[in-house]
């Protein structure tokens, strides 16, 4: 085949390729536009996901009637001129290809009057083509439409995830911008229902509270940091307490110079800033700005703009990280040296060597795990805390997961640092994680309904984000079916009326919370459980009796999977009596 020019309009489709990934691509693109267009109100309305309509209107400035039809030129654009330009942009939008790139694979239409005319123009493409154009009354402003989006390019639509995800990803984008922007009225509608309203009061912690609800917000903290320079950089916005995280980084938010990016290393500053006060695998929740001379930030990256390069990212670095840890010192909030090591000493868990008998103390509640006599464990007491994590590591040749399918009775010996069962079995030694096997036998008691839904003393009214209670309320009916009552209460707001007697002393508030994230990583019916069961299982470093502990290894010698959690994590390590003896050098 000879070499040839490619049509203008499938150039501009392999664009599109680039810059519009899926509606949310879209969004993203045409709320940039309007805010450099200086809007002061932004209202997104989306169906079907974005893939049947998408319509952004703002009271920007307007365009131009006779530069109408040239903005949706490939690389056309106000926003630049020249190569210094470039270097100092202070835009969220400059490549001049959204537009473009956007009517190549949708049927677009833009009504628009700028501030200086007295007659709008109405302009309508359809796959790259334009259909129309036409003068009409318009308020000053942009009105663009999106309908049939990737209508010409079916491979792209067969690859786009289901309706909820799109909506997902639309709204976590809108939150972002109305963070960034607080000075600006969001408003997002999706089907018909607005998702999110801001009031443009320009304080950030008004719109924290409104995407983020103002249960969340009492566990901020403020944070404010600065490094003189060079270069020049400043850091302000809020970070969660010890009391507020999550099992991702997902809710740890950062904007450089009112542009949201996705920097793993900027985040892992946020995060190291929390060594010693989460434990490992919790996240913190921050909202930052990052305040910086645009020559010394290149955003001209990636055609998404997401990412972004420092001169001196070590100087970003060490501001964000200094900001945040002087905030949770600030607050009263003191490293625990004990939980950034990995290795603790026998003395530390109350004398100097052997195993320990397990007691109760004054500081930890009797939970009560006797097996009654239909063979199923009462509700044990449990700690407000989100569940555990922690795996335990064992030498090379020592101890490894079990590998039969089936366990044979066991003798439970004792327990070491109140989170590990130590039991003896007719093939030698057996130490089992008592939160990853309880978590195990919950799980399957959850799998079969065997379980009672218990309503709680007092109903818990609480507070979502939008993208979290867009998650639970479509999901109502899996809920119930594993124990849980829960009815919407305005807003982002639900009622929880019950929860299945396993998890009857959790927080109902983390526990709502923890299943609406997990929802974002797993199928729904999966988080349910894997939430509920988490939640109700004892907790690593809870001391449980002889008989709390007889009852968690007899049930999950009965379960069909007793190897292993719902995370597919070993439950228990075995050393048969030769390898005890090859340790001991016998």
């Amino acid at each position: 085949m000879s070499i040839q020019l490619l049509p203008d309009v499938l150039i501009a489709q392999i664009a599109a390729g680039e810059v519009v990934e899926r509606p949310a691509s879209v969004v993203k693109e045409l709320v940039e536009n309007a805010l450099d267009a200086g809007a002061g109100s932004v209202h997104i309305s989306v169906k079907g996901g974005g893939r049947t309509l998408i319509r952004i209107s703002d009271d920007g400035h307007g365009i131009m009637a006779e530069q109408v039809e040239l903005a949706f030129a490939r690389h056309a654009t106000s926003k630049i001129n020249t190569i210094d330009d470039l270097q100092r942009i202070m835009t969220l939008g400059f490549r001049g290809e959204a537009l473009s790139s956007i009517a190549s694979v949708s049927r677009t239409t833009i009504t628009t009057r700028h501030r200086e005319q007295q007659t709008g123009t109405q302009l309508r493409i359809e796959g790259g083509v334009v259909a129309h154009q036409q003068a009409i009354g318009a308020p000053a402003g942009t009105m663009i439409t999106v309908e049939n989006l990737f209508y010409n390019t079916p491979a792209r639509l067969k690859f786009l995830k289901t309706e909820n995800t799109e909506k997902r990803h639309i709204t976590a984008l809108i939150t972002r911008y109305a963070m960034a922007y607080p000075h600006v009225r969001f408003t997002l509608e999706q089907e018909g229902r607005e998702a999110i309203r801001t009031t443009g009061s320009g304080e950030l912690s008004d719109v924290i509270v409104q995407v983020l609800g103002l249960d969340n917000f009492k566990h901020l903290l403020p944070v404010e940091a600065e490094n003189s320079g060079p270069p020049a950089v400043a850091v302000h916005g809020y970070t969660g307490s010890a009391q507020l995280h999550r099992a991702d980084r997902g809710q740890i938010t950062l904007f450089v110079n009112g542009r949201w990016i996705s920097d793993s290393k900027l985040l892992y500053a946020v995060v190291q800033a929390y060594q010693g006060i989460l434990r490992d695998g919790r996240y913190p929740v921050a909202v930052l700005m990052v305040e910086i001379s645009p020559d010394e930030v290149d955003v001209n990256v990636h055609p998404t703009k997401a990412e972004v390069r420092f001169r001196d990212a070590n100087a970003v670095f060490k501001t964000i990280q200094r900001g945040v840890r002087s905030a949770i010192i600030a607050s009263g909030q003191r490293p625990d040296i004990a939980r950034s090591s990995e290795v603790r000493h026998a003395n530390d868990w109350g004398q100097s060597s052997g195993w320990r008998e397990p007691t109760r103390g004054v500081s930890q509640p009797e939970i009560g795990l006797q097996v009654q006599d239909d063979g199923r464990l009462p509700q044990p007491y449990i700690n407000r805390n989100t569940y555990s994590e922690e795996e335990v590591a064992v030498p090379d040749g020592v101890g490894q997961p079990v590998r039969p399918r089936t366990l044979p009775p066991l003798r439970v010996v004792g327990q070491v640092a109140a989170t590990y069962i130590i039991a003896e079995g007719p093939a030698g030694l057996y130490l089992i994680d008592q939160h990853a096997a309880h978590q195990r036998v919950l799980y399957e008691q959850l799998v079969d309904a065997d379980f009672n839904m218990s309503a709680l003393p007092t109903p818990q009214t609480v507070e979502l984000t939008p993208t979290q209670a867009r998650l639970i309320d479509a999901q109502m009916d899996v809920l119930n079916d594993n124990g849980c009552e829960i009815a919407p209460f305005g807003g982002h707001t639900f009622q929880v009326r019950a929860v299945p007697e396993m998890a009857l002393t959790a927080d109902p508030h983390d526990l709502l919370r923890a299943i609406a994230e997990d929802m974002r990583q797993r199928p729904p019916l999966e988080a349910v459980r894997l939430c509920i069961s988490g939640y109700g299982a004892v907790k690593a470093g809870q001391t449980l009796s002889q008989d709390d502990m007889q009852a968690i290894v007899r049930r999950l010698e009965r379960a069909r999977e007793p190897l292993k959690d719902p995370l597919d994590r070993p439950t228990l390590l075995h050393m048969t009596g030769d390898q005890l003896a090859r340790q001991f050098g016998r």
